[in-house]
């Protein structure tokens, strides 16, 4: 067991045991949505989107600083290399989170920088890094929310094979090992994985992330190892850190909705719900894969050899929070009509909205087509639907009972720009987080046990294949100069945390 840090000690991690009071509980004002006391409000960032320092104090290349590199990759030939330079910065930005009153920050940890080939022992000037951070955290009163891995696999391990490989799991584990030893007395919130789905399938599937492969075998084989990946994980930081730390996982689960009430646009759905959402929550959280999930990819992968004895038991082991990340709806039908010919459909996308590609990242899925939903769209061209986040939220309370959720992830982005005034004034983010954290309030009233809310982003960041071109911080990056502007909505999300709830209207 790791000895706990003194600062952790008198820290507070705000989501022990089930939060105190209800939304009911409200002030004399009722036009606020308050919040149950203990619910924990923060932000969240991942390493290689803020950091920068790419080749400083023995970082080596991960695969979204290859992917970034390669021309025609990342829109405008942007690359993470300087980013928002929080590498150099982070004191600033935690006086920052420390002025808006964030009671958490979720950051994510990058495995290069701190286990460059992704074997062996651990650089000290890495790891003095995010020892640096979280004591800065822990010195300002905010929680340190530690991510092992968001999408950046250390180029070497890449080159070995990457995460469709068996080894790549193994090596996982062990790099948490080094975490726990390393931050295991400060940090006493741990996710293994962000978004393992978009690390499978959009990296080996569609192509459209790093590494930018397109192999519908080799994405399911990733998403497996992933699996796999975590459980190793689960089970170094079980072994290292006090009894009191939290272990979850992030997944960015899909609100899958028919087109129509066709029994088709129903299979249809059905195949993006096991391939989006049952491939994770499956075997991470009832030990076993979707049987219809196996069957929809049998012609793709013999998944008796990929699953190995035992794979399962690891996978599953318990975790005590589960990270949801939403931000948008999936809408989709089938491309074939009830009558068996092709579904004529003018509202139909290209895309699914994780990027244009003629590859897709939903093996066993060839027949569904997506589509945009009606109404208001961020510049994602995401649409905007507080109801997806009631549903999901709802619904994997339903499917897992007793198991806490945490949202890890939710935000928009929009066309955000400095007025003359020296401001950014973004009320379309401010009503997008509003109609959200309504919907959060209305789950939590239905008896769904959401612990905490992570505004996705802290700041303006590398926005992976669109580059610096969408915005969805909180505060506004001047990347000429580095400086940060917090915006209204930044004001606005200080005031909901300060009051711990958000107007009814």
């Amino acid at each position: 067991m790791t000895a706990v840090h003194p600062a952790a000690a008198t820290a507070t991690l705000g989501i022990p045991g089930e939060p105190t009071g209800t939304p009911a509980d409200q002030t004399a004002d009722d036009s606020l949505l308050r919040f149950p006391s203990g619910f924990l409000w923060g932000a969240a960032t991942a390493a290689y989107q803020i950091e920068g320092a790419a080749a400083e104090d023995g970082r080596t290349p991960s695969i979204w600083d290859t992917y970034s590199h390669t021309p025609g990759r990342v829109r405008n030939g942007d690359t993470g290399d300087t980013a928002a330079d929080h590498y150099h910065r982070y004191r600033d930005d935690i006086a920052l989170m420390k002025s808006l009153g964030l009671q958490a920050y979720r950051f994510s940890i990058s495995w290069s920088r701190v286990q460059p080939t992704g074997r062996g022992p651990a650089v000290e000037r890495g790891l003095d890094f995010y020892r640096g951070l979280v004591d800065g955290l822990l010195e300002a009163g905010i929680t340190p929310v530690a991510t092992l891995y968001h999408w950046d696999l250390p180029q070497e391990l890449e080159d070995a094979g990457g995460w469709p490989v068996r080894d790549t799991a193994e090596r996982f584990g062990d790099y948490a090992a080094l975490l726990a030893d390393a931050l295991g007395d400060r940090v006493r919130l741990w996710t293994t994985l962000n978004e393992p789905w978009c690390s499978a399938f959009l990296g080996y599937g569609s192509g459209v992330h790093a590494p930018g492969r397109t192999e519908p075998a080799s994405a399911l084989r990733a998403a497996h190892h992933l699996n796999l990946g975590h459980g190793r994980a689960v089970a170094a930081l079980r072994s290292a850190l006090p009894g009191s730390a939290q272990l979850s996982v992030t997944l960015n689960l899909h609100e899958v909705r028919p087109l129509s009430q066709s029994l088709a646009d129903a299979e249809a759905a059905r195949r993006i719900d096991a391939v989006g959402n049952r491939i994770f929550t499956g075997p991470i959280l009832d030990g076993a894969y979707p049987q219809d999930l196996l069957a929809d990819t049998a012609h793709l992968l013999n998944w008796d050899e990929l699953v190995q004895p035992g794979d399962l038991s690891a996978i599953s082991a318990p975790i005590d929070l589960l990270g949801i990340n939403y931000y948008t709806p999936t809408l989709v039908s089938s491309r074939l009509g009830t009558d068996g010919r092709g579904a004529g459909n003018g509202a139909a996308t290209r895309n699914d909205g994780h990027g244009a590609s003629d590859h897709s990242p939903w093996p066993g899925s060839e027949d569904v087509i997506f589509h945009l939903p009606p109404g208001e769209r961020t510049a994602m061209n995401w649409s905007i639907d507080p109801s997806g986040m009631y549903d999901l939220l709802t619904r994997m309370h339903r499917d897992h009972p007793g198991l806490p959720l945490l949202v890890t992830e939710n935000g928009a982005a929009f066309d955000d720009y400095v007025n003359p005034e020296g401001e950014v004034r973004d009320p379309e983010r401010i009503a997008y987080l509003r109609t959200h954290l309504a919907a959060i309030h209305a789950a939590i009233a239905d008896g769904v046990d959401v612990r905490g809310y992570f505004l996705w982003s802290l700041m303006d960041n590398f926005e992976w294949a669109y580059g610096y071109g969408k915005r969805f911080g909180a505060v506004y990056v001047d990347y000429a100069t580095q400086r940060r502007i917090p915006k209204a909505s930044a004001h606005w999300y200080a005031e909901a945390v300060r009051r711990g709830g958000v107007p009814s209207a």
